[in-house]
């Protein structure tokens, strides 16, 4: 009964082994690399993806090629073509073979026939690579990976994070270059004008030391404040949270201004010329504003505008108790300033020909004397003088006198457009009235 067990068991693993291998052991083919690409023996074959097979052997050719004789569980066809690939870049050993099958309406191989270097490719290793660049880049890189590893040290959690959010990082710079190239026009401008600017700051090499030098003060000066510039980054966050709401009701209040702007904009389109214009005022108000600090603060006592703010309480208190009695005498004094202001061209005119009249002199003195006599007494019936009222002094001058006040423009005969004399009525606001403050008829005579 063992007997019988042992026997099927047997006859089990040997049809896996044909199922598995094939009847005849699989087909053996030879396959020409530049170089052997670190395979081994027994480094897998793949067809598609599935191990096919292993790597038998590798030797040397004559013209200096790797032969690696593989094993592969089907039949291949003319037009197979081979790649040797790495599973990681981190490993030695971890080659393998993959064979991309020619179609099978092609001609079968033989076995053991020969793919030549046409239809093999070897892969670049990494040390390869590198030895394409000269010395001191090598070495360059290779401060740049230990520089890297000393800055990752115990940092491996915080590079992770990084990391996550590289990927979004180069789609915003993928992002960001197709809208550089959406409009190359504008790009090319960008770059000239950088350019150009480039070479004006090097032109101005002196200015930008002394501007770096100075940055350099300032940021020390920074510096020396650290305690202070901390206590203002600990403020930071709570300002830009208030800022954040800030602006978020500044946008509606945007919205609402949109209607003054294109409101303004009629009243705006002329406002560059007049800043044109503005702007040489502006650069003469120049001096005049670095010595208006003379105005507000001087040397000496009582000449500048800080003192005289210290004089204004008492000039108010004084000015509180005259200006009542001023406003009383101005409004007492306003009939006769609306009378007297409809005389002024005849006041005005009779002082320039009084002073044509009495430019001209002889030996006795000018030829026109004029002085106003004025009696303060008169007799009596018994021959003595009497002092006259103050009441009675001037009525040599009225009408006791048979003199009358001339209208305004009334000095000369009247116009033939009646613009003279000036009184009311016709002329509506001139303040003399013809029937009780003078007489038009009061005109020298001729036409």
């Amino acid at each position: 009964m063992r007997a019988a067990v042992l026997a099927a068991l047997i006859a089990v693993v040997v049809a896996l082994g044909l199922i598995v291998f094939g009847g005849n052991g699989g087909h053996g083919y030879n396959l020409l690399f530049q170089n052997a690409s670190q395979l081994v023996p027994g480094n897998q074959v793949l067809i598609g993806g599935q191990p096919a097979g292993s790597v038998d052997s590798i030797e040397l050719t004559d013209d200096n090629l790797a032969k690696i004789h593989v094993t592969v569980e089907q039949e291949l066809h003319e037009g197979t073509s081979a790649v040797v690939r790495a599973t990681s870049l981190s490993g030695v050993a971890n080659h393998y073979v993959s064979l991309s099958p020619g179609p099978n309406s092609n001609p079968a191989l033989e076995d053991e026939a020969t793919v030549d270097l046409g239809s093999t490719t070897t892969p670049v290793d990494l040390d390869q690579f590198l030895n394409t660049f000269p010395a001191p880049t090598r070495r360059a890189l290779g401060e740049f990976i230990r520089g890297n590893a000393e800055q990752f040290a115990d940092r491996g959690p915080d590079a992770n994070r990084t990391f996550k959010y590289f990927a979004p990082a180069l789609n915003r710079t993928s992002a960001f270059v197709r809208e550089l190239n959406a409009d190359e026009r504008l790009f090319e401008r960008f770059v000239v004008n950088s350019s150009k600017l480039s070479t004006a700051v090097a032109q101005r090499g002196n200015e930008l030391s002394s501007a770096v030098s100075n940055a350099s003060t300032a940021f020390g000066a920074i510096a020396s404040q650290n305690e202070a510039f901390s206590e203002t980054l600990r403020l930071l966050p709570p300002v830009f949270r208030q800022a954040n709401t800030t602006f978020v009701n500044l946008r509606a209040a945007l919205d609402d201004i949109d209607p003054l702007i294109e409101t303004a904009k009629p009243a705006t389109k002329d406002l560059a010329p007049f800043l044109r214009e503005l702007r040489p005022v502006l650069s003469r108000a120049v001096p005049v504003f670095k010595n208006l600090r003379l105005s507000t603060s001087r040397k000496g006592f009582a000449n500048d505008t800080v003192e005289l703010l210290g004089f204004l309480p008492a000039v108010q208190e004084r000015s509180a108790k005259t200006f009542p009695h001023s406003e009383q005498a101005i409004e007492a004094f306003q009939p006769n300033l609306n009378f007297a202001r409809a005389y002024t061209p005849d006041i005005f005119n009779g002082f320039g020909r009084l002073g044509q009249i009495t430019g001209y002199y002889d030996g006795n003195g000018h030829y026109a004397r004029v002085q106003f006599a004025l009696n303060l007494f008169k007799r009596s019936e018994s021959g003595e003088l009497e002092a006259i009222s103050p009441s009675q002094q001037y009525e040599a001058f009225g009408e006791s006198a048979g003199a009358r006040r001339s209208c305004p423009g009334g000095s000369t005969q009247a116009a033939p457009d009646g613009s003279n004399p000036f009184t009311e009525p016709p002329f509506a606001g001139s303040g003399v009235s013809p029937t009780s403050e003078c007489d038009p008829a009061a005109a020298p005579p001729g036409p």
